[in-house]
């Protein structure tokens, strides 16, 4: 494994991180993404304290993640009862 140091800004922090050299860009595009969202929401929202912009983002995010879990369920039952569906029909066919 080839590790790396690299340091993430958010809010106006750093957060020193030891990652894998796979995951620098996608850490590097994390950390960005967040601070990007921040900055929306304290413009969007004229907030002054970061703790609210980071707030409402941890909001948004876990929101998002229960509607994809959801979505998961959702289609695993779907797929659940289409299989016992073909193994019913499967049971009817003599070789």
């Amino acid at each position: 494994m080839n590790e790396l140091s690299i340091n993430i800004h958010i809010a106006g922090r750093v957060y020193p991180l030891t990652v894998d050299s796979k995951e620098e860009s996608n850490l590097r595009a994390t950390g960005k993404l967040i601070q990007d969202k921040l900055q929306q929401y304290s413009k969007q929202f004229n907030l002054r304290d970061q703790q609210d912009s980071l707030a409402m983002y941890a909001i948004e995010i876990a929101n998002e993640n229960l509607a994809l879990k959801q979505q998961l369920l959702e289609s695993a039952n779907e797929t659940e009862v289409e299989l016992d569906q073909i193994t019913q029909l499967l049971k009817h066919i003599q070789l």
